[in-house]
């Protein structure tokens, strides 16, 4: 005799088959994410260490640049910038490996002034432009106007602190109606209270009779203000690559020339408090900050890479080090 089912047991039956379906289709969605996790991480360790393969052969080859600087210019836990031929065309280029954490912020903003007087002034402010914690920030300042003589000059000061002159040779014209002589100044210090006054003051010699842009000027000040914020320690951080070719004659370096590339955007060292470079001297000692440039011999580069850090596999380090060929230490 031919039993049919209860709905009790057809209920039963379809509860069973969709608590076995669910768990199937959790177990395939749990996998594709773990093999998903694997691959990146992989591509994540490879993109970390051709970054490193191509860091160390440049720092291998530091040497003096092409406006006569020492092959290294700054050597700090997560950053370091060197002098090198990276791309093998008989020029020096600058070269910056840093770090920035993902919460970072990078800003900018230009403002201009125009001083209508003989041997006269004019100032720029800028003011709360930091949302988070200062970094780093520069300032890049041109002039134009009655500039073309050696007595004919711009003193530039910010927080009432001397910074440079500009127009000291021959790199102003007279009424050019350009700006002219683009200078950098580090103003880190200055703008860590989240306000910056920077005042250019001419020679007595400076005469308003220049008409670009404003009529009968004595001179015209352009300002760009950059600055870099920090990000968060809990985040992961982006490890980047920036090159700079030399310019002009005498050569210089110009920051607004500066093309940056990403080497890894999983890059774990600030979370786990370890510095990405090390600096030794020719007896292997390590050196302790701030750094004695002339005393470096070694660098150590150890980059810790996790896609995600919350989950395993754990962390993956690549580590190196690497003598710098041209630089001949003091004891």
């Amino acid at each position: 005799m031919k039993k049919n089912f209860t709905l009790i047991e057809t209920i039963i039956t379809l509860f069973v088959f969709t608590i076995l379906t669910g768990a199937i289709v959790a177990s395939i969605i749990l996998l594709y994410k773990a093999k998903s996790y694997t691959y990146q991480q992989s591509i994540a360790i490879s993109e970390a260490r051709r970054g490193i393969e191509e860091m160390i052969k440049e720092i291998r080859e530091a040497t003096t640049a092409e406006d006569g600087s020492f092959p290294i210019e700054t050597a700090e836990d997560f950053k370091i910038v060197f002098y090198s031929d990276i791309d093998k065309d008989q020029e020096i280029e600058k070269v910056r490996y840093f770090l920035v954490s993902e919460g970072g912020k990078l800003g900018d903003e230009t403002k201009e002034c125009t001083s209508f007087t003989k041997g006269g002034s004019c100032s720029l402010s800028f003011s709360n432009f930091i949302e988070g914690i200062l970094d780093s920030a520069e300032i890049k300042v041109s002039v134009e106007g009655d500039l073309n003589s050696g007595n004919e000059t711009v003193d530039i000061y910010a927080d009432g602190n001397f910074l440079g002159t500009l127009c000291t040779g021959a790199e102003c014209g007279q009424c050019a109606g350009i700006y002219q002589d683009l200078t950098s100044f580090n103003v880190t210090d200055l703008a860590e209270d989240n306000h910056l006054e920077v005042l250019a003051s001419a020679s007595s010699k400076v005469d308003p009779f220049c008409d670009w842009i404003e009529e009968n000027h004595s001179f015209k000040l352009k300002v760009e203000l950059k600055w870099e914020e920090k990000g968060s320690e809990e985040e992961k951080a982006s490890f980047k690559k920036g090159v700079i070719n030399p310019t002009g004659f005498p050569p210089q370096y110009l920051s607004e020339n500066e093309e940056i590339y990403t080497i890894s955007e999983n890059i774990m060292n600030i979370i786990r408090g370890e510095p990405i470079f090390s600096y030794y001297d020719s007896e292997n000692n390590l050196l302790s900050s701030p750094i004695d440039l002339e005393k470096v011999s070694y660098v150590g580069v150890r980059l810790i890479v996790n896609v995600n850090p919350n989950r395993p596999p754990q962390d993956f380090i690549l580590q190196s080090d690497v003598q710098i060929r041209n630089l001949k230490p003091t004891p």
